[in-house]
């Protein structure tokens, strides 16, 4: 009849945990993160100031990790710039003018890594 169609997410349910964008299963059985796509390329690592009032962050792109990988890495970029930062989706922002701190660290932890931009 009409019902072929692949289901669309969860429509209600009663628990607070947050759900995957992608597939709409809760984050700790998503479908999707397991099946996480091999690196396209090298780790950009860039320097942004766009919608942050003049202020400039260091952004890593590229890392294709788990969320809770990245927030290691996250602190551990942090540690090592002596600077605030946070993990957005799939890229780390650290607070600050950091890329040749970012790139030296990552390059020592086994990620290609490059700095892209000006």
């Amino acid at each position: 009849m009409g019902f072929d169609r692949p289901p669309r997410g969860t429509v209600f349910s009663s628990h607070k945990r947050k759900t995957c964008p992608r597939c709409g299963h809760p984050e700790d059985a998503c479908a999707c993160s397991k099946a996480a796509a091999a690196p396209s390329g090298p780790v950009r690592v860039c320097r942004e100031t766009k919608g942050r009032k003049g202020k400039g962050v260091t952004v890593v792109r590229g890392l294709a990790l788990q969320h809770e990988e990245l927030k290691a890495i996250a602190k551990r970029l942090k540690q090592v710039c002596g600077s605030g930062g946070t993990v957005k989706g799939d890229t780390i922002e650290i607070q600050g003018d950091h890329r040749d701190r970012v790139v030296d660290e990552l390059i020592r932890a086994g990620h290609d890594a490059k700095r892209a931009g000006g």
